[in-house]
């Protein structure tokens, strides 16, 4: 894994406390982004492995699992840590939510990570393909549907994805973002966008040109999406239907589009190789992959408006 800005600091301070009998790892402070440096030093032999974790358990040291999420799992995970922590408290999960497009690339250079939950198959596809996935761990977990919406009381023309040359402004996602490419999939689909090998190249600009040159505000994920149009910066936009979760009140659903124009839209999770993750925080990782998995997950996914009926 790569070493990061701190590496020195980081390294001179794991030297001195294994003089003094093991060393301490270091909590992160922030639940929803990536560890500000990465564990120092290599690993020197198994048996200072084994008595660097009996002094963190001595020291009441939480094990730490760095579960990276696409950004509209954000809700449903942290819910679902809540409940895996309060029956596991001696475990720390760390959130890190974004597209699934930019956290493919951070586990790609290296960052610290050891679940990926992703929006879509194509990032997981990469990972696997890259032997970045632990064998057996790789499951289908849920399932969403792309959505056209607007603030309650707009006032807009728009009806849906047919109709989106007629908004003021367009609040979209870029292609490597797996909603922004379903959107791009459904518009090909109905030709309003030209036939493509890769709809995830067309540009925000194409798209714009396609609806007749259409202002669109380009975001980097779902969730960016959604607050441009709760704040009013853009008339509709496209999102996931978990996302209008817990914004019922302010949020008009346009359309819930078909699934014969973006295919299913399903969620894949697996454990990540992770060379610098001790034994325990390997076993932790594991633990709680099977709980989010597991049938008693399937109400809270539910809750957030996930269709948890698919096949692994």
């Amino acid at each position: 894994m790569k070493k990061r800005i701190l590496f020195a600091l980081a390294l001179v301070s794991a030297l001195a406390m294994t003089a003094c009998g093991g060393a301490k790892k270091t909590e992160s402070t922030a639940a929803t982004t990536e560890k500000a440096s990465e564990k120092a030093g290599e690993k020197t032999s198994e048996k200072t492995g084994e008595a660097t974790s009996e002094a963190a358990k001595e020291n009441g040291e939480k094990t730490e699992v760095q579960v990276f999420v696409a950004a509209s799992l954000k809700n449903v995970m942290e819910d679902l840590g809540q409940q895996y922590e309060k029956e596991h408290p001696e475990v720390k999960l760390v959130f890190n939510a974004d597209s699934s497009g930019k956290l493919l690339s951070q586990i790609q250079e290296g960052y610290d990570c050891d679940i990926f939950f992703s929006a879509a198959q194509k990032q997981m596809d990469t990972l696997e393909e890259e032997g970045n996935l632990v064998e057996g761990t790789r499951k289908n977990v849920v399932n969403n549907q792309l959505c056209v919406i607007t603030l309650k009381d707009s006032g807009t023309k728009v009806s849906g994805l047919e109709t989106l040359k007629d908004a003021k402004s367009i609040a979209l996602a870029d292609g490597t973002v797996p909603v922004g490419k379903y959107t791009r999939q459904a518009l090909l689909a109905l030709k309003i966008l030209p036939e493509t090998e890769d709809v995830s190249k067309i540009s925000t600009k194409e798209v714009s040109e396609a609806l007749g040159g259409v202002e669109i505000s380009e975001q980097s994920n779902v969730s960016k999406v959604l607050a441009a149009v709760v704040e009013g910066s853009s008339e509709v936009g496209t999102t996931y239907y978990s996302d209008t979760y817990g914004y019922e009140d302010k949020i008009q659903i346009l359309e819930k589009v078909p699934y014969d124009l973006t295919g299913n839209v399903i969620y894949p999770i697996a454990q990540i190789k992770n060379e610098e993750a001790s034994q325990e925080e390997q076993d932790a990782a594991k633990d709680f992959l099977a709980f989010v998995t597991s049938d008693n997950a399937k109400t809270t996914f539910q809750k957030y408006y996930f269709d948890t009926n698919v096949e692994s």
